[in-house]
């Protein structure tokens, strides 16, 4: 693993310079070295405060991530995980967020973390959004640890290219802490964490695998523009550093 400091005032270089970029040699080292960082900060959390708040992300990636997060020697018990975003489907979905992180994090010492999901009872996230807020405002926030993802199309959490709100999403002077979201080439309606909320977080990390994902890192650097890579809203922005755990 190779910790760096290495990036891009507005050229590519000075927005990755904005950042700590953490190159691990294969997804294992990259598993573990996550994992290590982010139940520290947990800790410090647990130390400092009596209760450590985390928002995960779902997709593919983070499993081998969740699987050994979920073996740090922590008091989970005081820990409390939700989701950065949120496909508005049943807990028992095969695309579910919720479903992911039940199988895969909250296991080994972690089952005994407190989950709150984002989906609700509502048949809509339109609908439902109210009420996922209401339980994110019950949350100890700031975050102790928020963990992003990116798809190849530079999107993370739910802020897709080309979606109806994506301006409304990542506006830093927002007061929402969640929005529903209608994205352009993709089944299911979801719910998604906006900005500002992400950024309230005392660690931020973009965690990703695979030379074709650096690329779009890369295109979107060069680009500088967060409404066609709204990955970018991460860099672009001095009220968090983002902390960047990839391997090739």
């Amino acid at each position: 693993m190779k910790p760096t400091n290495k990036m891009i005032s507005h050229t590519p270089q000075a927005l990755l310079n904005q950042a700590k970029l953490y190159h691990c040699s294969n997804s294992t080292q990259l598993a573990e070295q996550l994992a290590q960082t982010v139940a520290q900060q947990l800790q410090h959390g647990i130390s400092q405060r009596g209760v450590a708040t985390m928002a995960v992300s779902g997709g593919s990636t983070p499993s081998l991530f969740f699987q050994t997060l979920s073996c740090q020697p922590l008091d989970w018990q005081k820990v409390i995980i939700t989701l950065v975003d949120e496909r508005w489907v049943d807990a028992d979905h095969q695309d579910s967020n919720a479903r992911l992180v039940a199988a895969q994090l909250l296991q080994n010492q972690a089952e005994q973390a407190r989950f709150i999901p984002l989906k609700n009872s509502h048949t809509t996230p339109f609908a439902g959004a109210a009420t996922a807020e209401q339980h994110l405002h019950q949350l100890a926030l700031p975050f102790d640890a928020v963990i992003l993802g990116m798809g190849t199309d530079g999107h993370t959490a739910s802020f897709f290219p080309q979606a109806e709100n994506l301006a409304a999403c990542l506006d830093l002077q927002g007061e929402r802490l969640c929005l529903p979201v209608t994205p352009p080439a993709a089944t299911h309606h979801r719910l998604t964490l906006a900005l500002p909320i992400l950024l309230n977080s005392r660690f931020l990390a973009l965690h990703f695998e695979g030379g074709n994902k650096w690329r779009v890192l890369q295109a979107a650097l060069h680009s500088k523009d967060p409404m066609t890579y709204p990955v970018l809203a991460l860099l672009q922005q001095d009220k968090t550093m983002p902390y960047i755990f990839f391997c090739e």
